[in-house]
């Protein structure tokens, strides 16, 4: 499974979060909970993809992959917490960010991102799919630039991709 991210925050958010937001590192029993956000996520923004993977194999593939191999913070909400958001940072690669959809254009996309940002204050990366207008307008609204555009060869999705930049000033 690939480790891009297209991620998929939105580009318009209120300028208030809400008041009993979260953010926290993943720990391993956070697996179930971050793939429903994924796949919740990718299926109301990018509609156009390809499903390749099943849940199952989905949640594996968190549990394997992303957990380990990068830095994750959940977004939690409510008074029984419950993840509504995830961002992963494997080095200064921003891998993903991704919320579920219901919380959108809340701040929390943007919180997420601040605690990516002092993890890796200086620069960072990240792929979007270059369909996905919504996380490219956010990504921009945030400082990023677009970088090298792709034919989609570079994923598993074979979907066009952009990659986008940010330097601290």
């Amino acid at each position: 499974m690939s480790s891009n991210p297209h991620n998929t925050e939105s580009s318009t958010e209120s300028s208030t979060t809400p008041q009993d937001l979260r953010l926290r590192e993943a720990v391993a029993a956070d697996a179930a909970g971050i793939t429903n956000v994924f796949l919740a996520s990718r299926a109301a923004a990018m509609p156009y993809l390809p499903r390749l993977y099943s849940d199952e194999q989905t949640r594996a593939w968190i549990e394997a992959v992303v957990l380990p191999g990068s830095t994750v913070w959940v977004a939690e909400t409510g008074e029984k917490p419950e993840i509504v958001g995830f961002a992963a940072l494997d080095g200064t690669v921003l891998d993903h960010l991704y919320l579920r959809p219901d919380v959108r254009r809340q701040g929390i996309g943007s919180a997420l991102l601040a605690a990516v940002r002092e993890a890796s204050p200086y620069e960072l990366s990240l792929h979007v799919f270059q369909r996905n207008q919504a996380a490219r307008a956010f990504y921009e609204r945030h400082g990023f630039t677009a970088g090298e555009s792709d034919d989609g060869s570079r994923n598993e999705e074979n979907e066009p991709d952009v990659t986008y930049h940010w330097t601290a000033l």
